[in-house]
């Protein structure tokens, strides 16, 4: 048996790419045979003359079969099987077989690639057997590929591509235990992008996952290089030709592929900007400054032969440097865009590029190095920043960094752990949001911010607050608060199944930024409602403890259950952190009400101004407060600047927009006729106060709030009540309660401007 048969090369691949790319399958059969494929789902595409072309849907597990090898394809192997039916001997004879999904092979690797795919999401795999079978195998299916590749010394490895699959520890173990590399769909996805921004250049990114640590045949690794320090490291200053540093380099790009490589902190690379890059070099252009890498060797260090000739009293040396040759050995810092622009170019092996490479920088080191060259370029954005800060802060001598660093990879293990019902709905560095994956690891920080899950410190490191669940160190606190964390959100997930699926779609409110961060600061008030009354958190298991926490969970679930339209779009609205705690006191009100001894701090408080009592009586003053403005500013205005006064004393852009709204009303309203001081809103009157020299000549005086006059920030701190009044106007406008503070801070207003008039 030749393999050879069954394999497909070079241009014959086209063809098989195009029916792959399909989402039918097409079969020509007699027009008798049509009753009998009708039966099997197959439906008539095209009646011919003397044959039917039927067609049918690809089932789920082969759309999956075939995009797997659509990704080896693109990613350049140019050797697959060309059908379903690819069988490899084991045994010199060829009697015996195994069959794989995919084959895929190139001159100097081949892959041998089982498919396992289902429907149900997250099922826990059960693939022992099958590894198993693989295992016993492994080395005669070794020993008959190099047989049938005898002219090459071909690098084989096999790999398992899963979708939908949680695997088991017993899976991990085996695969770990035979060598098989696993491949899931967000792998899949991850190189898909990426042929899509580097186009073959992600083969590199591949092979360097693939082959981690392995050598590279056949590698030129020597180069002349100039040694220095700086910063207390030792680093080495060299050109070299992009192709060997694409073989040798390796992106730690922030996602999901790389969460096991520390640290993975590098943006995904901009398509467009790859793409300018490339046509500038295209053209003949040059990038002088040097790409930033780091050298890994383990700690083991490099071979560096010193030159017999120095010069004298320099602390740099020059010699002869030789680089690792393995794969996923050198690490880019910064300057991914610059190397990857020559990876389809013609000129990668005839152009030199500089390079200053550190040796084995320390994880933190390597992420601070990373964000400082950013920091003065683009900036690193929020979400990045905080994954990164997981890393960076983990092991910090200040206390309440190292909390901070606990929060974060406790926000990113929940979107990263199959076994979290958040997996792959929390946006982890720079990955894209969409309608699931909508939730950031700032929500979830800023909910246990909130909470008191982990202690506090000043920044001397005095404990300020301990934390329910913290056991002193980081390490210890993640393993008792993660597990908690992460079923509790998983138990309210089973509670309300349908609404969870939903994220950002279809008027969802419970897995997105608002609902997430409620149902954290919820289940802290219950934790804390528990230890009031003398309940041991720590004598039950996280399963015990959430059968404690049942009875106040079950009505915030079954009131997220049961939610109108109009309740739903209310909390969806509830914007900014505002809306956050809007949300959140809902939840407590409806354990309250089930519970009348569960009262956390501010529910009374909230629960009072919930009644929307102060709503009118408040809008009331609002609104002669608002007359008594529109009066006395014009007369002010009129008696110091004359005839012109709306035009020498209004800001330009107030005076604008009140014209056009007057405008507008004005055609609308064909029956009177309005000014446009008539259209003013509340808060341009403190953008009047506060223009040119309005404060001093007229405001100063009458509107600086008694006990003010002497408070620093000039005109602008001093007008900060008109701020707020302006702020508690839009509370009424848009439907939520004025509290006691806000009512009573308007009648203190009223008092003091209309206090002849009351």
């Amino acid at each position: 048996m030749n393999i050879n048969e069954n394999l497909i090369s070079e241009d014959n691949l086209v063809a098989i790419k195009r029916e792959k790319k399909k989402t039918e399958i097409f079969k020509n059969i007699s027009y008798n045979q049509k009753s009998e494929y009708e039966k099997e789902g197959w439906t008539v595409d095209k009646e011919l003359k003397t044959t039917l072309k039927m067609k049918r849907d690809k089932s789920f597990s082969l759309l999956f079969k075939n995009k797997v090898w659509l990704t080896f394809c693109n990613l350049g192997f140019h050797k697959m099987n060309k059908d379903e039916n690819f069988h490899m001997p084991y045994t010199p004879d060829h009697s015996m077989t195994r069959h794989f999904d995919i084959f895929a092979a190139d001159d100097e690797t081949a892959l041998f690639i089982i498919c396992e795919s289902t429907e149900q999401h997250n099922k826990i795999s059960a693939f022992d057997d099958r590894i198993v079978s693989i295992g016993a195998i492994r080395e005669q299916l070794i020993g008959e590929l190099r047989k049938a590749f005898p002219e090459k010394k071909i690098k084989p490895k096999f790999i398992l591509a899963t979708k939908n699959y949680n695997l088991s520890a017993l899976d991990r173990e085996l695969l770990n235990k035979y060598k098989i590399y696993h491949f899931d769909e967000e792998a899949l996805q991850y190189y898909d992008d990426l042929l899509q921004h580097l186009g073959l250049a992600a083969r590199y990114q591949f092979l360097g996952n693939l082959f981690d640590g392995e050598k590279i045949q056949g590698l030129d690794n020597i180069t002349t290089a100039i040694e220095g320090h700086m910063g207390g490291h030792t680093y080495y200053s060299f050109s070299i030709e992009p192709e060997k540093l694409l073989k040798l380099s390796y992106v730690l790009h922030r996602s999901s592929v790389n969460k096991d490589s520390m640290p993975a902190y590098q943006r995904i690379i901009k398509k467009n900007r790859l793409t300018q890059v490339q046509d500038f070099v295209e053209d003949g252009g040059f990038f002088p400054n040097s790409i930033i890498i780091n050298i890994d060797t383990k700690s083991k260090g490099l071979t560096f032969d010193r030159a017999s000739l120095q010069v004298e009293n320099s602390i740099s040396r020059i010699g002869l440097l030789h680089l690792p040759q393995k794969y996923k050995s050198l690490y880019i810092i910064d300057g991914q865009h610059r190397l990857y622009g020559y990876a389809n170019s013609r000129f990668s092996k005839t152009n030199s590029i500089p390079v200053v490479a550190f040796l084995d920088l320390e994880k933190a080191e390597q992420v601070k190095l990373f964000m400082e060259i950013n920091e003065n370029q683009k900036a690193v954005s929020k979400n990045l920043r905080n994954t990164l800060n997981s890393d960076l802060l983990w092991d910090s001598p200040i206390y309440s960094d190292q909390r901070k660093a606990l929060i974060l990879k406790i926000a990113q293990q929940l979107g990263e752990d199959r076994n979290s019902r958040l997996f792959d709905r929390i946006i982890i560095g720079e990955n894209n949001k969409t309608t699931t994956c909508c939730i950031t690891i700032d929500t979830i920080k800023s909910a246990i911010d909130k909470s008191n899950f982990v202690s506090t410190f000043s920044k001397k490191n005095e404990l300020l607050e301990q934390g329910t669940f913290d056991k002193g160190t980081n390490e210890s606190t993640y393993q008792v608060l993660y597990p908690f964390l992460l079923t509790y959100l998983n138990y309210i997930a089973e509670k309300s199944s349908d609404e969870w699926q939903k994220g950002d779609h279809d008027n969802g409110i419970l897995s997105i930024n608002v609902g997430i961060y409620s149902l954290v600061r919820i289940g802290n008030d219950i934790i804390n409602h528990l230890i009031s009354k003398n309940v041991n958190i720590f004598n039950f298991s996280v399963e015990e403890l959430l059968e404690q926490m049942h009875c106040y969970i079950e009505p915030a679930a079954s009131y997220l259950n049961k939610l109108n339209y109009d309740e739903r779009k209310e909390l969806r609205t509830s914007y900014g952190g505002g809306g956050k705690i809007k949300y959140w006191r809902k939840l407590q009100r409806e354990i309250h009400n089930v519970h009348a001894d569960f009262l956390p701090p501010g529910l009374q408080e909230y629960l009072e101004n919930d009644q929307k009592k102060y709503n009118q009586e408040s809008f009331n003053m609002i609104s002669d407060i608002e007359s008594f403005f529109k009066n006395d500013f014009e007369n002010k205005l009129s008696n110091f600047y004359g005839d012109k006064w709306f035009v020498e004393g209004v800001p330009k852009s107030v005076y604008d927009s009140a014209s056009k709204l007057a405008s507008e009303k004005n055609y609308n309203n064909k029956e009177g006729h309005v000014e446009p001081w008539e259209c003013l809103h509340l808060i341009n009157y403190r953008d009047i106060a506060i223009h040119g020299s309005n404060w001093r000549d007229l405001f100063e005086k009458s509107y600086t709030k008694p006990g003010e006059e002497k408070i620093s920030g000039g005109k602008n701190a001093k007008t900060q009540w008109l701020q707020k009044l302006n702020d508690i106007r839009n509370t009424i406008v848009h439907d939520y309660s004025v509290t006691v503070e806000d009512h009573d801070f308007l009648l203190t207003i009223k008092q003091w401007l209309l206090q002849d008039k009351i």
